[in-house]
């Protein structure tokens, strides 16, 4: 099993310790594209025009100051950098040292500045978005989905991907329709259904606890996806097509 997880748009820098290593995340076969990136990003972060480009207000202008100099910043493991709702519902510090191996075997982090990360992968904090086009790249989007092909579609191989992703970040890159199960989540009220977003990132985290922390063996279809989801939640299973995975709809009630 594989879980794809967006980054947080929060970050927690890191207070001490080394610089990122590039040659030591890992999928280093993007060693030479992270690199190119963290390049144009560092350009573009010292123009005066760098909050437009990287769609981020003035409050934040710490953050994009610290885009000029990542090689230089300390790093620290995803998980403790990825501070937003999504990652305080998986709550990888209170798990145990064997669900926490299991974390660190199946999730994977989809980045605009990194392209794909393991879950332990140390790195700096940084303020930079998928949907955004630098001056060297273009979209990111654009920009990963010609390189992660090779990577994700190796380290998924024959796995069940739990795909918990946005569309801004599902956009880098595409499992096998028939393999791959996108995670939505909707709220129903009074019978009618809509999709909520800051409900969405929390329950995605739950679910990725759950896949990680239930005693029972991990799911490798969507049929077994869907029964260890309705262990939680009222669930529905959209089954694929040949071009589009299939869809798993988590219904939150009220």
């Amino acid at each position: 099993m594989l879980i794809l997880l967006p980054p947080s748009e929060g970050k927690s820098p890191a207070v001490k310790g080394p610089a990122v290593d590039l040659g030591a995340l890992q999928f280093p076969e993007l060693t030479a594209a992270r690199q190119t990136v963290l390049a144009s990003l560092a350009t573009a972060s010292t123009g005066p025009d760098a909050h437009r480009i990287l769609g981020v207000g003035q409050s934040l202008g710490a953050e994009v100051l610290r885009n000029i100099t990542l090689l230089d910043q300390p790093a620290a493991p995803a998980y403790k950098v990825y501070s937003g709702v999504l990652y305080d519902a998986l709550g990888y510090s209170t798990l145990t040292p064997v669900q926490r191996r299991k974390a660190q075997e199946s999730v994977v982090v989809i980045s605009a500045l990194w392209g794909a990360l393991g879950f332990a992968d140390p790195i700096p904090a940084y303020r930079l978005s998928m949907s955004v086009s630098l001056p060297d790249t273009g979209t990111l989007a654009s920009f990963w989905r010609q390189r992660l092909g090779g990577p994700l579609d190796h380290r998924s191989g024959d796995s069940l991907v739990v795909d918990c992703r946005s569309s801004t970040y599902g956009a880098a890159w595409a499992g096998v329709p028939e393999r791959t199960v996108a995670v939505n989540v909707l709220q129903e009220r009074d019978g009618k259904r809509s999709v909520v977003s800051h409900s969405a990132k929390h329950t995605r985290g739950l679910l990725a606890r759950h896949l990680i922390t239930r005693r029972s063996g991990r799911p490798t279809t969507p049929d077994q996806l869907l029964l260890a989801a309705r262990e939680q939640w009222q669930a529905e299973l959209t089954p694929a097509t040949s071009r589009k995975p299939a869809q798993l709809s988590i219904i939150l009630q009220g």
